[in-house]
């Protein structure tokens, strides 16, 4: 096994410690090399952020089947993704898990069949916080998700809404399918994880309790097999809620999907690397939660306004993100 890391040495120092016979290797290069391996049979791709897309890319071009567990290669590269694996499918596992649910419940499935289908969103972890409040809330509060253990910068786009917008777009080039087939729905509870409507009206839903070792499974062995997740109790007494998104809290979210249904794939690279930015600064008490949403449209329109081609390649698109980050790193820019 090899075990490979973009920056974060500390922890694959402590990964090296629980898997002694595992190599390990740490840079950009590094994520390359792992993706490219001969012996490598399927590719987990799970560094946050672009800084995974070149290795996604380099994988995809080898011939590898990869599991993806990150967001932000399909939103600021997802015309490259489809066009090199032909979307979900075996060459290409969701590993989230509502786009894993979602996967489960086209899985024999006609897509031309599909009327609408619906990720589900917990919330995060200002859903309850009152909002005239939202500006003075802490990086401490936001990193206490109420379902899910996650990384910082997922959490952080869990309690913007930015992590739902940012599925929209995966769902587009995952499945093929128009923005206005895919629905977000609130559901604190996490349990439905994603559902399908069907022409004739029917809907399937994947279900489980909320524990990723499921869906992780189901991506890398693409089949059933028994599972350490806890299995779900249908004899418990339990209410389910679901419900509209309120834009007035999740303003990011409306960002995203206003930028998404542009069809500006320029701009959402430029979004996408102002939220890596935004969530950094916010996380070190440099802005408010309530700024995220501007820099958002900020690095939008700048990833709008750069030279490139319609659908941009992979150098235009690494070189966006590079210039978006420039722009918005200014002083003028925090303020």
């Amino acid at each position: 096994m090899t075990v490979r890391a973009n920056r974060n040495a500390d922890e694959l120092q402590e990964l090296a410690m629980e898997f002694p016979t595992a190599r390990t290797a740490l840079g950009p290069d590094a994520l390359v090399a792992l993706a490219t391996e001969p012996d490598a049979d399927v590719v987990l791709v799970a560094t946050p952020g672009v800084a995974a897309l070149r290795a996604t890319v380099a994988a995809l071009e080898d011939g590898k089947r990869v599991a993806l567990a990150n967001k932000e290669v399909l939103v600021a590269a997802g015309h490259l993704i489809r066009r090199l694996s032909g979307g979900a499918g075996d060459r290409l596992r969701p590993v989230d898990s509502e786009h894993n649910g979602l996967w489960q419940c086209l899985i024999g499935e006609d897509l031309s069949a599909v009327r609408r289908v619906a990720l589900t969103a917990s919330g995060g972890a200002f859903r309850e916080v009152p909002l005239e409040a939202l500006p003075g809330v802490t990086p401490q509060h936001a990193l206490r998700h109420p379902t899910w253990k996650m990384g910082p910068k997922v959490t952080i786009d869990s309690a913007t809404l930015v992590n739902k917008g940012y599925e929209v777009v995966e769902a587009r080039w995952l499945y093929g399918l128009e923005y206005e087939q895919i629905d977000v729905v609130y559901h604190p509870e996490s349990i439905v994880h994603a559902m399908v409507e069907y022409v004739d009206g029917s809907v399937k839903a994947q279900l489980a309790e909320p524990d990723m070792r499921l869906p992780i499974q189901y991506a890398l062995l693409w089949d059933r097999a028994p599972s350490p997740a806890p299995r779900f109790d249908w004899s418990a007494h339990r209410t389910l809620h679901f419900g509209e998104i309120d834009l007035r809290r999740y303003a990011c979210f409306a960002v995203v999907l206003d930028t998404a249904r542009s069809g500006d794939l320029g701009a959402m690279v430029g979004l996408s690397a102002a939220d890596e930015l935004a969530v950094d600064r916010f996380l070190h008490g440099d802005i408010a939660f309530t700024d995220i949403a501007p820099l958002l449209q900020r690095g939008a329109e700048l990833g709008a306004r750069a030279k490139r081609s319609r659908e941009p390649d992979l150098d235009e698109i690494v070189a966006i993100d590079a210039a978006v980050r420039a722009s918005l790193s200014t002083p003028a820019a925090v303020a």
